[in-house]
């Protein structure tokens, strides 16, 4: 199923890659470390309403990064 969770501009998504979206005057962006897809996964890593992408991101503000899942459709690969 992972093959049809697609970026915003229609690209597939896999684990691995590097991902980015606006976020209130800022991003995030980071390497996608897991795509949940089911309610199961979305419950062990404590997301709400598959599909999500997780990553960790890291930029000047948050140089220790932080933990963050978004829908497949707000990111963009790089």
């Amino acid at each position: 199923m992972t093959d049809q969770i697609k970026s915003k501009e229609g690209e597939s998504i896999h684990e691995g890659d590097h991902v980015v979206t606006k976020i209130r005057g800022g991003k995030h962006e980071g390497k996608v470390d897991q795509i949940v897809t089911t309610k199961e996964e979305a419950d062990n890593a404590g997301v709400k309403n598959p599909p999500k992408v997780l990553f960790t991101s890291y930029n000047a503000s948050l140089p220790d990064g932080k933990d963050v899942a978004h829908n497949p459709g707000t990111l963009s690969k790089t």
